[in-house]
């Protein structure tokens, strides 16, 4: 019967039979010390005269069978959680043998370049601090669902095939559709707010797909996103409590769960003040001119050394890493947010920045039907192609509203990783759909 390594904590003086993957081999003459992994984690096999033990390398698939004993004082190994124990082993059996490995597996870090790590990727997603991140982005996701099912939030499953571009503009992959045109959506901004109509509360976790012509450290083509969106709100800032709520969720979880993971790359959980700081657009962009003497001023958005500077305000001013960015222009958001009702050149909309990057978007939206209607035309959509969407606002909407989260972004700014492709288990950009696809070649006809 097969030991869960985790469990050999409690079999100390007992048989066990472990199956699992070879994570280093240290030969030692007549002593040779295995270190296997499974899925709850490593233990340190020892072997005393087995040359089929000296024959194994990393990545060989076994079956172990020995006693558990407790390590001699003072060979402890505290960076792993079966590190006072080990197996003494008595037999071995090679389920598959591992072909030579293009980069050290059984190393601490991958010191390899970003192209080497996804070029490889099906190798590199089993080491332990690749892996880390990972588990570091369940625990996110994890959280963001609980939070919201404790306040009664209904999940459902948008789809990723629509009749129309959600954002608007040309960053929109068409597909062919059986001979008709239909779109990779943008985001689940249209389901989740006609499931308000069905359900009050609801929130979705899915693929959303953008085809923005950029190629930088924060941005994905295919990333996914945690979106919310609740009806029967007074204003936009109850949606920035349910942020504020799920964000002390995610950080709480990751305190309580995902301590180990966090070690590995040195990160700390963000700080913030007892009430997360928010700031108008416009306020933001006097702060930063105050403070840097960089005027952006005249720029209808916050360029990104902006959304450093004024992260740095935050924590500066309030010893938080994080602060909300309000009432954006009604021309930089799509066509379903609200106005101000004091300036309609504004939006009862706001932007969550941490840690000197864009974490949450979010606010209310436009719940009157021939308000949308209006408005869906203003942005050049055509009312008809929207009729789904557009009969939850005919049939009777609430004032209502939502956000919407990274998961990519912010598993990557809160491990402090260097590009966001690190924080995606198989990144697709416009350079890369598995492998570079300048290294495919075109097909003949």
């Amino acid at each position: 019967m097969r030991t869960i390594i985790r469990d050999t904590l409690n079999k100390v003086g007992e048989k066990a039979t472990i199956y699992g993957w070879v994570r280093l081999v240290r030969d030692h003459g007549k002593v040779t010390f295995v270190d296997v992994r499974d899925f709850s984690g490593v233990i340190q096999v020892v072997f005393v005269g087995n040359a089929d033990a000296k024959s194994l390398r990393s990545e060989d698939v076994v079956v172990i069978e020995g006693t558990v004993q407790q390590r001699k004082a003072g060979t402890e190994n505290t960076e792993i959680e079966t590190g006072s124990i080990e197996i003494f082993g008595e037999s071995l059996t090679v389920l598959e043998r591992a072909g030579d490995l293009p980069i050290d597996m059984g190393a601490a870090e991958l010191n390899v370049e970003l192209p080497t790590l996804l070029d490889h990727r099906s190798l590199t997603l089993r080491h332990p601090k690749v892996q880390a991140i990972f588990k570091v982005q369940e625990i996110i996701v994890d959280a963001f669902r609980n939070a919201l099912k404790e306040k009664d939030f209904t999940e459902f499953v948008a789809p990723a095939i629509v009749p129309t571009a959600t954002e608007g503009g040309a960053e929109v992959f068409k597909i062919d559709y059986f001979d008709y045109n239909a779109f990779l959506g943008q985001s689940p901004q249209f389901y989740k707010q006609i499931m308000v109509g069905a359900f009050e509360r609801a929130f979705t976790v899915g693929k959303v797909y953008r085809a923005e012509p950029s190629v930088t450290t924060r941005h994905l083509t295919e990333y996914l996103s945690l979106d919310a969106e609740f009806g029967f709100i007074n204003d936009f800032m109850e949606i920035m409590d349910m942020v504020e709520y799920v964000m002390r969720r995610i950080f709480k979880d990751l305190s309580e769960k995902g301590e180990k993971y966090l070690k590995l790359y040195g990160a700390t959980i963000p700080q913030f003040s007892d009430k997360i700081p928010a700031v108008t657009m416009d306020e933001a962009k006097e702060i930063i001119f105050k403070r840097t003497g960089r005027d952006i001023r005249k720029k209808p958005d916050l360029d990104p050394q902006g959304e450093k500077d004024i992260c740095q305000y935050a924590y500066e001013e309030f010893g938080s890493e994080l602060i909300f960015v309000t009432h954006y222009p009604t021309a930089k958001r799509p066509f379903y947010t609200y106005p101000n009702k004091d300036n309609t050149e504004i939006t009862d909309s706001f932007d969550l920045i941490g840690r000197g990057v864009e974490w949450v978007t979010g606010g209310r939206r436009i719940n009157n039907y021939e308000h949308i209607v209006e408005n869906a035309k203003k942005w050049g959509n055509d009312p008809e192609a929207l009729d789904i969407y557009l009969q939850a606002f005919r049939y009777g909407m609430p004032p209502e509203g939502g956000f919407a989260l990274g998961a990519e972004r912010i598993t990557m700014n809160i491990l402090g990783l260097q590009n966001i492709r690190e924080a995606s288990a198989f990144p697709r950009d416009m350079e890369r759909v598995d492998v570079m696809l300048r290294d495919i070649q075109p097909e003949e006809e």
